[in-house]
Order: structure tokens, then sequence, then C-alpha cells
């Protein structure tokens, strides 16, 4: 008769509390995971972001305005002023290609500082914007730029 136990409502509001703490772990965990995609997400579009400009920096002044995406040598694709999407104004001097890639929107631009030919430029500004959904239908946008000196530009 000494002895003494748990009575069962007592053993079902620990499991309640329990449940309610597990609960808690469990959105905690989901949360977390949520993070990590929008954060592996994000790194993978300024990795795209930042191959396009390298990619731009290192290729050879006179083939600026073509981008050779698959490295095989054959220019994939060509940037153009002509109005049609991804370029926003036809005229406005400023050179524009895009591509998706695994639901990430890459545009990237090429604007001389002067009007006209390519070589008759000092430098170019270029500009590359990554842009991807979240889960929750967010739209992000990374954007990076950097400007670029024209090597056998010798003045007026």
């Amino acid at each position: 008769m000494n002895e003494r136990g748990f009575s069962l409502i007592e053993v079902m509001v620990a499991m309640v509390v329990l449940a309610f703490g597990l609960l808690g772990a469990m959105a905690s965990f989901q949360s977390a995971d949520h993070g990590l995609q929008e954060g592996a997400k994000g790194t993978q579009a300024l990795a795209l972001a930042e191959s396009r400009l390298e990619a731009k920096r290192a290729t050879p002044w006179q083939t600026l305005l073509s981008d050779d995406m698959n490295a095989d040598g054959v220019p994939d694709v060509v940037m153009h002023d002509d109005g049609q999407p991804p370029d926003r104004v036809s005229g406005d001097g400023i050179f524009t290609a895009g591509t998706e890639t695994e639901g990430i929107s890459l545009i990237w631009t090429v604007q001389p500082d002067r009007s006209g030919r390519l070589q008759h430029a000092a430098s170019v500004v270029i500009l590359a914007a990554a842009s991807y959904s979240l889960p929750n239908g967010q739209r992000r946008t990374i954007r990076l730029g950097t400007l670029r000196a024209n090597p056998v530009y010798v003045g007026l």
C-alpha cells in the first residue's frame, strides 16, 4: 500500500506536453529547411551572375556582344538592342541577353559609354541580374556589375 505510481491522467498530460514540444521542434526543422533551400537558390543565382560577369571580362573585346554558353567555341547567344525580351527599349544603346536555368532567370547587359559601334567605345558597363522565386511566392533578384575598358581605345 505504500507504493504509489502515476495515474493515467498524469501520463496522458505528460504525453500531450511532449507532443506539443515535438510539434514545435518539427516546425523549427521545417523552417530551417526552407531557409536552407532559399540560401541554396540564392547561392546558385549569385554563382550564375558572377560567372556571366567573369565570362564577359575574359572574352575578347570584339566578341563582347556574343556568348558561348556551353564552351564549344560557337556563340550560342547574341546580345541585341532591339526591344525584344529580355531587352526593354529598342535603340537605347544597352545590349541585352538572357537565359533561364533551373528556375533562375539570368539577364545580362552591356552598355557602351558612347553610342555607335562597340569598337569606338572607351569602356562598357556590364550588369548581370539573376532572379528566382521563393517557395512563399516572393521574387528575389541579385544584381552585379562591373566596368570594362576597351584595350585598344586610343581616344577620339
